[in-house]
Formats: C-alpha cells, structure tokens, sequence
C-alpha cells in the first residue's frame, strides 16, 4: 500500500500504477515462467481475470489519487474490508450453518472502517459525509475494490482449476493502465536512480505478494485463509505508517482497532462451526 502511494507519487497514479504492475509481470514471468493461455481454465481468465484487473486498478487509482497521504491509508482501510467480505460470501454461498456471531462481526468491521474516515471530527454522519466530500471517487473506488476482492477470492479455487494465473492477470492489468496512460492527460514521467530503485521494489513485492496469495487461495481453504489474513491490515498500517511518515489520529486507531476486532470475531464465529 505504502510503495504504491509512493510510485504514484513519482510517476503519476496512472502512469505509476502502469510502470509497477509492467515490473510485476516481467518479474512474475521470470521466476514462474511465460504462460501459455491453453493451460487455463477459459471462464477463470475471463471471470476472474476481469475481478482482478477490476481490483487493481480501482485500488491503484484510490491509493495514487487520495488527496494526501493520510487519505491514502484511509484507502487502505477500506480495502481491507475484503478480509470480512470473503468469509461472509464465503459462508453465504456454502449454504453451512456457521455461528451467528459472523453476521454482528462484519457490521463491527465496517464500523471500525467508517470511524477510521470520520477524520478528526468527533464520529458521526455529517463528519463522515464532510471527510467522503473532499474526493468521493476515491473512496467509491476503494469501497468497490474490497468487494470485488473478496469475490475473486471467493470464485478462484472452484473455477482457477489448480492453476495460477497470476501472470495473465499482471499482464492484463498492466495492459489496460498503459491504455488508460495513453488517453489520460497525465504529466510525463521523470526517471532517476532514486525513483527507478523505488519501481522495481514496488513491482517486486507486489508481484511477489500476489503470487503467493493467489497460490494460497488455490490449494487450501479460503476461510481459514481469509481469517488470518486479518494480520495484513494491521502490519500494512504500521510500515505505511512509517514509510509515509505519516502520524495518524486518535479516531484512526480506534476505528482500526474496531474493525480488526471484528474480523477477529468473524474468524472465532466461523470456527466454533467448522
């Protein structure tokens, strides 16, 4: 989350977001090899395939277009709503009796979300509504990113067929930014040692990450996954929080604290189930 508010930062949200995810994938195609299509399920590519490009950039576009820094860990916020989303659908269309603590708990994790972006107002509507009003598409974007997410999640190890698409996926994602790039009235991008150096580790860790998600998500079950996955938003905040040099408010923390006990209770009421 940090790199990507800091390539876009360097380069542009756009042109940013299409640079890191062109390293991604030529990293993802040395290290797993050139895909060949044929190998793939053809719905999976094209389902999944469009939820994931959908996802990217959404979250790219929030992340790099936030009016400053401490909006942009707002977005991330929002984003990981996805953690709580993909167990709820997971459990919605499983048709399993789970325990009725998982319902409470998500509504406790988009509460924690929506006072993390009640700003430093005291928490209500007209203070929520004030914070969403300065840039509304952002939020939009992230708010549809974390759903989208968790029904990627959600669809991948029925329909992927065992098999990792992560490579397609980058590339697709790459593709459609620089097309987006190129009707954009976005400034020109300026390369030195410094920004390219930060580039590549971005389009590193970010292919990287992925690929071991998309791997994880393929082979073993995506609620356990899901659930321990809370760790991420807390970790996430933290280094960005350090890498941004970004101080955040007391209502941040505790609206993080909020949803992260909830997807926590998410996870116990799954597993007095299962």
């Amino acid at each position: 989350m940090a790199l990507t508010r800091d390539i876009a930062e360097l380069f542009g949200p756009i042109g940013g977001a299409a640079l890191m995810y062109t390293v991604s994938t030529l990293a993802l195609a040395l290290v797993m090899g050139v895909p060949r299509l044929s190998n793939f399920n053809t719905r999976y590519l094209l389902f999944g395939g469009v939820l994931f490009v959908a996802y990217e950039i959404l979250l790219a576009l929030a992340l790099g277009m936030a009016n400053d820094r401490q909006q942009a860990m707002e977005m991330a916020v929002i984003n990981y709503l996805w953690p709580a989303l993909t167990v709820l659908f997971a459990v919605l269309t499983s048709g399993r009796k789970v325990n009725i603590l998982v319902y409470p708990s998500v509504v406790l994790a988009f509460i924690g979300v929506v006072w993390c972006i009640s700003g430093d107002s005291t928490l209500s509507i007209e203070s929520i509504k004030s914070n969403i009003a300065t840039n509304p598409i952002t939020y939009s974007m992230a708010f549809s990113a974390a759903f989208i997410w968790a029904l990627y999640c959600n669809i991948t190890p029925s329909m992927s067929g065992g098999k990792n698409a992560i490579v397609v996926f980058f590339a697709m994602t790459a593709i459609t930014l620089w097309v987006h790039y190129a009707f954009s009235n976005e400034r020109e991008m300026a390369f030195n040692l410094s920004s390219v150096s930060t580039l590549l580790l971005a389009g590193i860790v970010m292919g990287a990450g992925y690929a071991l998600w998309n791997q994880a998500i393929i082979g073993g079950n995506m609620v356990l996954i899901a659930t321990f996955s809370y760790f991420t938003p807390v970790f996430s905040t933290l280094f960005s929080s350090f890498y941004l040099s970004v101080a955040l408010t007391q209502s941040f923390w505790q609206g993080r604290c909020t949803g992260d006990f909830g997807i926590v209770n998410v996870r116990m009421g799954n597993e007095k189930e299962t």
